[in-house]
């Protein structure tokens, strides 16, 4: 294509000189927002004791934070594309370190619930901006394919840093510092943005905002969230799990039904129902309900049972940072420009798989190298391997105007998945260890054999729940293979940019996004 085509297209610009130097700004900022979904938990106890918050009360110190983050994603995306992306994501990271900030010098469980859920609306904010500011800035396929590995890398490993930071600073300072650390991040990224990002021009949407689609989706994703948080401490029979689910379900049909209809659609339908983009998102989805969980597990499993204090066991999370880098950055981005993304996604999955089984043997005694290390490395490899073509191809041949929100649509399956995730693996957990000690704890006759019995309870819970994970992801790679039909990026069958009623609009723009 010539380059007056390009230009007569509107759809890119002569690559920005500073990407590279606003993409660390970026994974920053992302690496802050990631952190913070593990490393409060971490503090959590700490927490709970010096605030006075009830045992019934705590939950609501990662309930309100996902339910902003959770709702109001697809409205933050939208935002990024009226307002101006960079804008956003400076805003985003500005409100973002005021509520770490409250956060830290709360001293009341109100003041703790509030800055937990401001956080989770400039969350919001900052990182669909953050995605669809790579999505825009970096065309050239092989560049992309480098920029999302490292983005890749930080979206599926930053969890795992957070559990180590947040070991340290709960040990070694206080609870209080799993907060205050977020402000120097955000003062960094946000700094580095405002004088190193340069935005595509042209990649706005200016149309009005969607009221009723704004409170339907975020209504309606809300109700989702909390519907699944309620059911992993209520039941999943509780009266007000089931009214959650059930009202959540009518929103969203409801939200669709308007998107539909209306001229500026906060959802143009054509971003999920493009086949590729569609199979991202749900294998996306699936394979954070299986990550999320093993997490939760094996963070119980190293303290609880193996007594490792929360930096030993944050370190112990290692092998699996270790391997996602390597399976984003290398792996993943070494073949991205040479394979279908199918060929990585499924067969990450499947590597992945194949790491969530090594833990399936888990058992009171087992030894952390012969079974624990495998396993991680590869859950790690295969995760990051898999999750670098997917950030990449969920906003790859998207038009400029749609990619805060085809962004935002990556995070909502993720936040989605992780709440999915933690409730149902929570539960078919706690079932099995309940089934566990009523048929072995007769047989106990001492206290020490009682605790055992517990202990080994509590394995059989965690091994029981990591098998239905282990289905999850192989369900995952399954519809990888079976949606994602886009070639190589560069080869001329990478994915369109809006369905087919956009098809000459696509043959200019494809090739400038995956030139």
């Amino acid at each position: 294509m010539s380059q007056a085509a390009v230009k007569a297209s509107g759809v890119a610009d002569a690559p920005d000189a500073g990407r590279w130097k606003a993409l660390v700004f970026i994974a920053l900022a992302q690496l802050m927002v990631v952190l913070d979904a593990t490393i409060v938990n971490i503090a959590l106890p700490s927490a709970q004791q010096d605030l006075g918050i009830s045992d019934g009360n705590r939950q609501w110190v990662v309930t309100a934070y996902a339910l902003a983050f959770g709702g109001l994603l697809l409205f933050g995306g939208r935002i990024a594309d009226l307002w101006g992306r960079k804008r956003t994501f400076v805003t985003g990271l500005a409100g973002f370190a005021v509520a770490s900030a409250l956060g830290g010098a709360a001293t009341n469980e109100a003041m703790m619930f509030g800055s937990r859920a401001l956080q989770g609306v400039f969350g919001a904010l900052l990182a669909p901006a953050a995605l669809s500011l790579l999505a825009v800035m970096f065309t050239d396929a092989k560049e992309r394919a480098k920029a999302f590995g490292i983005y890749g890398a930080i979206a599926g490993g930053g969890g795992a840093v957070g559990l180590i930071l947040g070991g340290f600073l709960t040990e070694y300072l206080n609870w209080r510092w799993t907060f205050f650390v977020n402000i120097p991040f955000a003062i960094v990224a946000a700094a580095g943005a405002y004088f190193v990002i340069r935005e595509p021009k042209g990649g706005r949407n200016r149309s009005p905002l969607d009221i009723p689609g704004v409170i339907l989706s975020t209504l309606g994703l809300v109700a989702l969230v909390y519907g699944f948080t309620r059911a992993e401490s209520s039941g999943w029979s509780d009266a007000l799990t089931v009214g959650m689910f059930v009202g959540s379900a009518v929103l969203l049909l409801a939200f669709v039904l308007v998107e539909s209809r209306v001229k500026a659609p906060l959802l143009p339908l054509r971003v999920i129902t493009e086949r590729n983009r569609g199979g991202i998102y749900l294998s996306l989805g699936l394979a954070i309900i299986a990550m999320f969980g093993l997490f939760l597990f094996l963070t119980y499993y190293l303290q609880i049972v193996k007594g490792y204090t929360p930096v030993k066991t944050g370190f112990a999370f290692l092998p699996m940072i270790a391997g996602m880098i390597t399976g984003s950055t290398q792996i993943g981005t070494r073949l991205m420009t040479r394979v279908a993304p199918r060929l990585l996604m499924g067969p990450g999955f499947l590597v992945a798989a194949l790491g969530m089984l090594f833990l399936t043997q888990l058992e009171v005694d087992t030894s952390y190298a012969g079974v624990l290390l495998p396993g991680m490395l590869l859950l790690g490899l295969g995760m990051g391997t898999a999750f670098m073509p997917a950030m990449s191809l969920a906003t790859m041949g998207v038009e400029p105007r749609d990619s805060g929100v085809a962004s935002a649509m990556v995070n909502t399956s993720q936040q989605v998945g992780g709440a999915i995730g933690t409730a149902l693996l929570n539960t078919i957990a706690a079932s099995a260890t309940t089934s566990y000690v009523a048929d072995h704890i007769g047989g106990a006759s001492s206290r020490s054999q009682q605790q055992l019995v517990q202990l080994e309870g509590q394995v059989q819970g965690y091994t029981s729940a990591i098998w239905f994970a282990v289905g999850i992801l192989v369900v995952a790679a399954a519809i990888a293979l079976t949606f994602v039909n886009a070639g190589r990026p560069g080869s001329g069958s990478a994915v369109a940019g809006s369905g087919a009623g956009d098809e000459a609009e696509d043959e200019l723009r494809v090739p400038v996004v995956a030139h």
